[in-house]
């Protein structure tokens, strides 16, 4: 059987890759970039750093820097309306995830128009728009390196799944510098979402031999770093370690597929605005243990991939593994949603419309086991104290 495999066509990876921005253009034959951040980085001296580079080069950018955590429809139209004033021929986007999705999407309908919602999954956006250079700043989402985008609709509080090639970078700029100064708190989140990201891929239904490479090689990177980066964000070789495991999980997921924990968490960021990293953190020990005796030998190895299993039977290593992720949130200091303020009524209401989104998302047809929407309601009600 051969497998759809889709990759950057220019990656560049390591300690100042980000400046390397002027020379990738250039290779690409691109001139005029559209920037695409948030307004922190713009406040924090690295924005301008990226166009003063740019500026030396004699090219020169705008910038639009009004992106907003988990991007709306409005905010994405927004940004689409600041390119239009102007004649660029490439989209950057520079930050996290939300910048990355923002000009993902705004990329897309640059050169193809139409409201956001009608490339919602299933359809298949695959005839390309902009070009898109991708620069994380964080070690989490992957973003630079997979064929999604997600929108919210803030008018019914929906993630939006956007599928296709024309979402994939043609380049990425993987400059773990970038993430020195993050704090604890996105540093653990953004952490657990790229591990999560490439448990899924392994454990997932359409799980290929490339893909598998990409997700163990992953967890080998990011399962000895994450509590490092934790207790000392300064950590260079671990930050590098995240950074480049981060990177390979978003290709292994682009790849293959999320799974289970990502449909149950986008429609808790949609409603309650838990950042994603968050609340995939949340629910991954309740739906790994769920899932798990589905795929034992999978789960099994990624037990051994992160160190906490050896020769052991399958059954002993995937128990370590879920008591690896118990402890890891104990330790990293994740909320359960009650912990984290949520209001409770409100989540006891709204679970079975999460539950019909998440399986509406096609994410848990996936996973190891394709779970009801009663099965779905009952993991959101185990995970709400912890």
């Amino acid at each position: 059987m051969a497998h759809a495999i889709a990759l950057p066509r220019l990656m560049r990876i390591g300690a100042g890759a980000s400046a390397l921005l002027p020379e990738v253009l250039a290779q690409l034959g691109l001139q005029r970039p559209f920037i695409v951040t948030d307004p922190y980085l713009a406040g924090s001296g690295r924005v301008e750093a990226l166009v003063e580079g740019l500026r030396g080069a004699g090219l020169q950018a705008a910038v639009f820097s009004d992106t907003v955590p988990d991007p709306t429809v409005a905010s994405v139209e927004a940004a689409l309306a600041a390119l239009q004033a102007g004649e660029h021929d490439c989209v950057v986007g520079f930050g996290g995830g939300s910048p990355m999705d923002t000009a993902k999407a705004v990329a897309v309908l640059a050169r193809h128009g139409g409201a956001m919602r009608a490339y919602k999954a299933p359809h298949l956006q695959d005839a390309p728009g902009l070009p898109i250079i991708a620069i994380p700043t964080t070690a989490g989402t992957g973003s630079e390196a997979t064929r999604f985008t997600i929108v919210t609709d803030a008018e019914t509080d929906e993630k939006m799944l956007c599928i296709g090639l024309a979402y994939l970078p043609v380049a990425a700029l993987v400059d773990y510098e970038l993430t020195l100064t993050k704090p604890r708190r996105l540093t653990a989140d953004t952490g657990i979402d790229a591990l999560t990201h490439a448990i899924e891929a392994y454990v997932s239904k359409r799980a290929n031999p490339f893909s598998d490479g990409m997700a163990l090689a992953a967890m080998r990177s990011i399962a000895p770093n994450l509590r490092r980066v934790w207790a000392d964000p300064g950590d260079r070789a671990a930050r590098e370690a995240m950074m480049v495991g981060a990177t390979q999980a978003g290709i292994a997921f682009s790849n293959s597929s999320v799974a289970l924990v990502h449909g149950m968490s986008r429609p808790i960021g949609a409603h309650f605005h838990v950042a994603h990293g968050l609340s995939n953190a949340m629910l991954l020990p309740a739906v790994t243990a769920f899932s798990a005796p589905a795929a034992l030998a999978r789960y099994g190895a990624c037990a051994r991939a992160m160190g906490v299993a050896a020769e052991e039977g399958e059954g002993i290593a995937v128990e370590r593994l879920i008591a690896e992720l118990r402890a890891l949130n104990a330790e990293l200091e994740v909320p359960s949603p009650a912990a984290y303020g949520l209001n409770a009524a409100r989540w006891r209401e709204l679970t079975p419309l999460m539950a019909k989104q998440a399986l509406a998302s096609g994410s848990p047809a996936n996973n190891p086991v394709e779970p009801s929407a009663a099965e779905i309601e009952a993991l959101y009600a185990e995970v709400w104290a912890g």
